[in-house]
């Protein structure tokens, strides 16, 4: 039991960091591009990226990991419903998520080549920064759900 407690306030800790760093990442992107300042920008777009593999990359490995030990730990059936359907809300986040990433570094490169040149940011940034959006919404919609399930999962599947 005491294992168990322990792997879940691991698992409920990895979700709080995971989710709080994606939002936050989002709210200070936001609002660094609609300061228009190119330094407010490339010096946002490098911390997202630094906060990504400070605490998203690890939290996004502990969630599985976390998980998997306490089915295990627990002797949950992994065809239980409510694990099936977290499972699928954890690799859609991740799908949309990986390429996000990808995104935030080239963003962030373009951010500061702008800079170190003295221009406004380039087209390619504001399309990437359309696209990270656009990948942003079912990432988020995924997490959030997911979360959701797991707080309800035995009213919300009837498992």
């Amino acid at each position: 039991m005491r294992l168990y407690l322990f792997l879940k306030a691991v698992h409920v800790v990895a979700a709080m960091v995971f989710f709080g760093t994606g939002l936050g990442s989002a709210w200070y992107r936001f609002r660094a591009d609609r300061s228009g300042d190119v330094r407010v920008i490339a010096w946002c777009q490098r911390e997202i990226v630094l906060a990504d593999f400070v605490f998203t990359v690890p939290s996004a490995v502990m969630l599985p990991l976390t998980a998997v030990a306490m089915i295990e730990v627990t002797g949950t059936p992994w065809r239980t419903g409510w694990i099936l359907w977290a499972a699928l809300g954890y690799a859609v986040a991740g799908l949309c998520w990986l390429p996000a990433a990808w995104l935030q570094i080239r963003m962030r490169r373009l951010a500061d080549v702008a800079l170190a040149k003295g221009d406004p940011l380039p087209v390619e940034y504001h399309r990437a920064a359309r696209i990270w959006l656009y990948l942003g919404v079912p990432s988020f919609g995924a997490t959030m759900a997911t979360i959701g399930l797991m707080v309800a999962k035995h009213v919300a599947v009837g498992d």
